[in-house]
């Protein structure tokens, strides 16, 4: 694709976010009713008119690229250009009230991400990047912290239950131990912390894709590490995250896999 390819496409994806966005804020402030998937998690009409909202907006804004969401699933291949899109990422905090939701879209190139976009309405805060045009944050480059030392660094961690029977949940424990620092923020806000330099390492060991795509261009972007937490490039099967400033990244990947 050219230059002007990929810049045609940030601006749908980014006009698709505020589309999305619209949706929304609308159910946001009259409430709606929930439903259970067969997964066990819950979806709301929300959701679901938030992700037609996108595909509509990004159908034809790069003809011939498939496109993979969280409600309506899979159209086209997952070869060549794939929209990985999460229409309401963290339908549990829209449901319970808390604004720790986001609208997540990301381009994937050949297995590659190239693009990302995430969009929290409610809590008002966007990021996005595209590869090798950096992050961006309120019209200003983003860029991860400098930290070097464990000892210096804040933590957050995220969904982590599986880890909990793991055999590195002890290593995790001693990098909580050993930090400066640590949260649990959750969803997109620790990665747009990270992004920004508010934080230095993320930690999640149950999340699949659709959550996380965008971000990890984002993060990336920003001068950071994403990878699984055995230290793997991200891609389609993904189901755990390892993101932070490099030196810390390095430092908990390999204190991980002595572990594992």
């Amino acid at each position: 694709m050219s230059e002007q390819q990929w810049d045609a496409a940030l601006r749908a994806a980014r006009e698709a976010a505020d589309a999305a966005a619209e949706v929304i804020r609308h159910y946001w402030k009259r409430g709606v009713d929930v439903e259970i998937k067969s997964d066990a998690t819950p979806v709301t009409v929300a959701d679901r008119e938030a992700e037609q909202a996108i595909r509509a907006v990004l159908a034809p804004a790069l003809p011939g690229a498939s496109i993979y969401g969280e409600e309506f699933g899979l159209d086209g291949d997952r070869d060549g250009l794939l929209w990985l899109v999460d229409p309401l990422d963290g339908t549990k905090s829209f449901v319970r009230r808390t604004p720790f939701f986001s609208t997540q879209i990301a381009l994937m190139h050949r297995g590659e991400l190239v693009l990302g976009v995430s969009s929290a309405p409610v809590y008002g805060e966007t990021m996005w990047a595209c590869a090798g045009a950096g992050a961006w944050f309120q019209g200003e480059r983003a860029q991860v912290a400098r930290t070097l030392a464990m000892d210096q660094a804040s933590l957050s961690i995220g969904n982590v239950k599986s880890l909990t029977g793991d055999a590195r949940w002890s290593a995790l424990g001693a990098l909580i131990r050993d930090s400066n620092r640590i949260r649990g923020y959750g969803d997109f806000c620790h990665y747009h912390l990270l992004a920004r330099g508010g934080l230095d390492l993320v930690i999640e060991s149950d999340v699949n894709i659709l959550d996380i795509a965008a971000l990890a261009v984002i993060v990336r972007e920003a001068g950071g590490a994403f990878t699984d937490l055995d230290g793997k490039a991200v891609n389609l099967d993904t189901r755990s995250v390892l993101a932070g400033t490099p030196a810390i990244h390095a430092q908990a990947l390999q204190r991980l896999s002595r572990s594992a």
